[in-house]
């Protein structure tokens, strides 16, 4: 599970290296809490205010609780114009202005509890090459919550 006193600085360390090797604006990082389905983002680069300190997310609600329901990476190609649902179910990608975004799952013990978001302030996406990193930074999350 994710402990901030134990895993916050390496998980930021992720964060602030996947913002600089991939071409993005945003990494978040977000994880289910221990008692409920609720999902919080708790490992934050790139933001331009605290708003997703205070963002609490129902399980299978926007990006982060699709990803984690379904167990399955979401890409959001032009935000607020191809989701699923209204636009105020994906309050990190209206907090953060996002346009674009691309999110894996987190496993802890093998079922999907978090999830690891790119996002980007103008409609450009992301390469093979950059989903790849994305994904190989995500496993090195998972590492470290499985410690």
């Amino acid at each position: 599970m994710f402990d901030k006193t134990k895993h916050y600085e390496y998980i930021m360390d992720i964060c602030v290296t996947t913002l600089h090797d991939v071409d993005c604006d945003f990494v978040g990082f977000a994880f289910q809490n221990q008692i409920g389905p609720d999902i919080k983002w708790h490992v934050v680069a790139g933001n331009q205010n605290e708003k997703y300190k205070h963002i609490t997310l129902r399980y299978g609600k926007g990006i982060a609780g699709r990803v984690i329901s379904t167990g399955s990476p979401m890409t959001i190609e032009d935000f607020p114009h191809d989701i699923l649902g209204k636009a105020l179910e994906y309050p990190i990608m209206l907090a953060e202005k996002l346009i674009y975004a691309y999110a894996v799952p987190i496993h802890f013990n093998g079922v999907p509890k978090g999830v690891f978001l790119i996002g980007q302030r103008v409609r450009k996406g992301l390469s093979e090459a950059e989903k790849k990193v994305v994904l190989k930074q995500a496993r090195s999350i998972e590492d470290t919550l499985s410690v």
